[in-house]
């Protein structure tokens, strides 16, 4: 098991704990944030890490994120290597709002996993793929 350090900037919010068998881990509003309709803001998510050599978070809304607060991550998953990860590096979730909401301190607003980096590729040109062909982009599911 990877052993994970972890720097709180805040004790208003709950502590980081794994679902056992689960895959990603909430991560909370570290401070209360009013946003109006078109506002961008780093919402603070009162943590640092320092992840395992080798391994990266990636940070991405939760499911009801958008519908609880009408928010969308700006960068759409943000990436977090394991150089990040000095006393002051808090960190943050990049939102625009689509309407006017009120975030509160411990609300969770977005989710993180653990993952190992990718391992060194080698791009080979072809001419021909010899998979079978789905039908293009969007073509699952037309019926």
């Amino acid at each position: 098991m990877e052993k994970i350090e972890i720097k709180y900037f805040s004790d208003k919010i709950d502590r980081i704990k794994s679902t056992p068998g689960g895959d990603w881990i909430d991560l909370r509003a570290a401070e209360d944030v009013e946003l109006k309709k078109g506002d961008f803001r780093l919402i603070k998510l009162g943590v640092a890490m320092k992840l395992p050599e080798g391994y990266e978070a990636h940070v991405v809304p939760r499911s009801s994120t958008f519908k609880n607060f009408g928010i969308l991550q700006t960068n759409s998953c943000g990436i977090i290597d394991e150089s990040y990860c000095g006393d002051g590096d808090q960190w943050m979730m990049p939102v625009l709002a689509v309407r006017d909401t009120v975030i509160h301190v411990n609300d969770r607003i977005c989710q993180f996993r653990i993952m190992k980096h990718q391992p060194p590729v080698e791009f080979c040109v072809v001419d021909r793929l010899e998979g079978a062909d789905r039908g293009g982009f969007g073509s699952t599911g037309v019926n």
